[in-house]
């Protein structure tokens, strides 16, 4: 027979050498093989379009190249030339430390290149930028004013003329007449009816009568450069207009003279809380009383969220009322601690079926105790009421959200102290629509999470969740910085940014996200941006949650099995579950120094590193109740991410919708637009993430010259500017008298601290924290 018999060799001296030598063959192949596996393509840093290869990419040795020395194998124990087989434990564990050195070796080694490599990157872009500051038209963006406008009678949609109205008023400033600002639908009208809604009924304001609207100036500074990211078209958003000062927050007390209207204690009479209310009882027949409770809580994971800490309170309560406990024998030291409402709109009674409720977005003003709030920041309060919320007849509703740092205050079981504190740490005037809240309540809430994890800087959405779980009649809530400004109109800049992303097709949204929108690059949004975007989706477009076998998504599958079946039609119509004013990007590989900042979201087979996660640097969008009801009980599960990943991952995660609007980002220098796609998209693709990117450390300085992150320059100079103090040698009463009253278009501003007059020669600066 051809087949050898085990038998046989065995009892053949040559056949026992035989599988010596195969035996000691394969041990010299186990210790010498490629522990780390394959190579996989996608492993592999690429050249981006921005042109940066990363230098720590493998490169293949060419015939000419002297290879390193491979490691020296360690002889077995009693090896005198002829293999005994013997191997012993020692030399296991000599060749296991020998490899653990070499890949420390080869780790620091990577990091040594790229370090050589970001050094670069920073000194280019410190080279560009100084060369650019010597150019002629470097701050353009500021000394912009109402002397300078130009396309005054240019042609603009009917619709953008529909909300111009003559006003009698002039000023001694400006040879223009404003036009008074009516960007609202028009309420009761034939198409309104057409919808079944409930009629809206219009709210008075502080003075008993109905609200009056802004004003604004026809027309755009001459020398306003075009944004470097972002578009007023793309959000279908009127440019040119110019707003000033005076006209602009006159009716929330500001006036020409730096006095006020009304005196300081006419306003504190004011109560913003009740004037919402009453506005709300008005038009309650349009929205829903109270919404549902979290449906994730048991449907969900149910196993997991049922905790001592997490009990029925989550959903229920006595009567009706979600109330902080009062220092009662019913609210003992074990009770856990409710947000308190200030007002009671659970009085509200459900209309008739036939008509369709329109969704209710909470507005929270994030603040702590212990601010000083100036005047500016009153005016900015008051707006933001007066058009978010009694305009709208209760669309919005506007809320302090106030952090209270001393913990030792026993706000939840004392109510003199809740009062004392509450008093203390806001104006008079917003007492009443203030929400209080500490790191106990969301410790307490969320006992999975420990330490710095459950911490404001950690974890800055745990008590917007809370405030979700709590207060169950909002659909959507703004998470808002009260260090931004909206220098347009808050109702049309934030409603133009929703119908943006409702509009939005869920096909290449992800890969959409990641980018900034760069108009002299990307050319037109629907069609040239969509196809430049897939184009570079090597490795296929997310369609649909990952699949993770510890996660259970939320969100609706995809309606085909590829993004290339579905013709840009999934998703058009959907409301937005998070909408972002800044790229949602991939933090992994991007030098951002919180993107391994994550807890859970694991299991035996999946190490927590590798869950895809996404980001956004400065946390100010707007979240679904769907999303932040999913994210409540995430952590509740203990898996949690940084705050500027934690909506954006949990999105990604569960298949929800996530829309970065594109608002329009200007610079102080004339940068190209294909030198921003090389500084700020200049990860693989065109990506804003990955090796290299602007948000990593050490890189943010490129952000120093724009008008939107959370250090730079240009936000407060611009706006001190406007309220017409001096800042870097603009601005001031001398200084207008020369060159007229300075104006700006529709934008958002970030960060703006302390917003109070100048003295002569101040001047500005946003520094990084490093």
């Amino acid at each position: 027979m051809l087949t050898v018999q085990p038998r046989r060799l065995l009892s053949r001296p040559k056949g026992i050498l035989v599988i010596a030598i195969f035996l000691a063959s394969f041990y010299w192949l186990f210790l010498t093989g490629d522990s780390a596996g394959p190579i996989r393509s996608a492993d592999l840093p690429s050249v981006g379009s921005a042109g940066h290869a990363a230098p720590f990419a493998p490169v293949a040795p060419d015939a000419g190249t002297a290879q390193p020395a491979q490691p020296a194998q360690n002889p077995i124990e009693g090896d005198t030339g002829k293999s005994t087989g013997k191997i012993t434990e020692g030399s296991i564990k000599q060749s296991q430390e020998d490899k653990e050195k070499e890949r420390e070796r080869q780790k620091e080694k990577e990091k040594e290149d790229r370090d050589r490599f970001e050094d670069k990157l920073r000194k280019d872009f410190e080279s560009e930028s100084e060369t650019l500051a010597a150019d002629p038209n470097a701050g353009a963006i500021y000394g912009l004013t109402l002397a300078t406008l130009s396309n005054k009678d240019a042609d603009r949609k009917l619709k953008y003329d529909a909300a111009l109205k003559p006003a009698q008023t002039s000023f001694g400033f400006s040879a223009d007449k404003p036009r008074i600002y009516d960007p609202y639908p028009t309420y009761n009208d034939a198409k309104w009816k057409a919808l079944k809604r409930a009629e809206f009924v219009t709210c008075n304001g502080p003075d008993g009568v109905p609200i009056e609207d802004i004003m604004v100036f026809k027309g755009s500074p001459h020398s306003m450069p075009a944004p470097g990211f972002g578009s007023y078209d793309v959000l279908d958003m009127d440019q040119n207009l110019c707003f000033e000062r005076q006209t602009r927050l006159g009716p929330y007390g500001y006036s020409q003279a730096g006095k006020y209207a009304k005196t300081s204690e006419d306003w504190n009479s004011v109560k913003w809380g009740q004037l919402q209310e009453l506005c709300l009882e008005k038009n309650q027949a349009r929205f829903h009383a109270k919404g549902a409770s979290n449906p994730y809580l048991e449907a969900i994971y149910s196993r997991d969220n049922r905790t001592d800490a997490n009990s029925s309170d989550e959903t229920e309560d006595n009567d009706g009322e979600l109330k902080r406990g009062s220092g009662s024998s019913k609210n003992d030291a074990s009770t856990k601690p409710k947000l308190r409402r200030r007002l009671s709109t659970q009085r509200l009674t459900e209309s008739s079926k036939d008509i369709v409720k329109e969704e209710r977005t909470a507005l929270l003003i994030r603040t702590y105790t212990g601010k000083t709030y100036s005047e500016n920041d009153i005016q900015i309060v008051r707006s933001l009421v007066t058009e978010l919320s009694l305009r709208t007849g209760g669309q919005y509703q506007v809320f302090l959200f106030v952090q209270v740092k001393d913990e030792s205050a026993d706000i939840w079981r004392n109510e003199a102290t809740y009062q004392r504190v509450l008093r203390s740490a806001v104006p008079q005037e917003f007492v009443d629509m203030t929400i209080l809240w500490n790191d106990e309540a969301t410790q307490s809430t969320y006992p999975k999470l420990t330490g710095d994890q459950a911490t404001v800087h950690f974890a800055q959405w745990l008590s917007v969740q809370k405030f979700a779980q709590e207060y169950t009649e909002f659909d959507y809530v703004w998470n808002w910085e009260l260090d931004s400004r909206v220098t347009g109109h808050h109702y049309e800049f934030l409603e133009k940014l929703i119908a943006f992303a409702k509009k939005q097709p869920r096909r290449g949204l992800w890969e959409r996200n990641e980018r900034y929108y760069i108009p002299g690059v990307h050319g037109d949004y629907d069609t040239d941006f969509r196809e430049e975007v897939e184009s570079h989706a090597v490795n296929g477009s997310v369609w649909g949650p990952p699949n993770l076998p510890f996660i259970k998504p939320v969100g609706p599958k995809p309606p085909v099995k590829k993004p290339e079946d579905d013709n840009y039609e999934w998703g058009v119509g959907e409301e937005a579950d998070l909408v972002t004013l800044a790229p949602i990007f991939n933090p992994i590989d991007s030098g951002w120094i919180m993107g391994n900042d994550i807890l859970g979201y694991n299991d035996s087979t999946h190490d927590s590193l590798d869950v895809p996660r996404r980001a956004t640097i400065i946390t100010q969008s707007r979240v679904s109740r769907r999303l932040l009801n999913i994210m409540h009980v995430e952590n509740l599960r203990g898996n949690h991410v940084f705050s500027e990943m934690t909506a954006q991952t949990v999105a990604l995660l569960h298949g929800l919708k996530a829309v970065y609007a594109p608002i329009p980002v200007f610079f102080d220098r004339p940068w190209s637009s294909k030198q921003l796609a090389k500084w700020f998209n200049g990860g693989n693709n065109g990506e804003s993430g990955g090796v290299g990117s602007a948000m990593g450390w050490g890189q943010e300085a490129r952000f120093a010259g724009s008008t939107w992150y959370y250090r730079a320059n240009p936000p407060q100079r611009m706006y001190l500017n406007w309220m017409g103090w001096e800042d870097t040698e603009i601005g001031g009463p001398d200084w207008e008298d020369l060159y007229g009253r300075p104006c700006l278009p529709p934008m958002i501003l970030h960060p703006i601290k302390d917003v109070e007059e100048t003295e002569p020669g101040h001047s500005s600066e946003s520094r990084l924290p490093y």
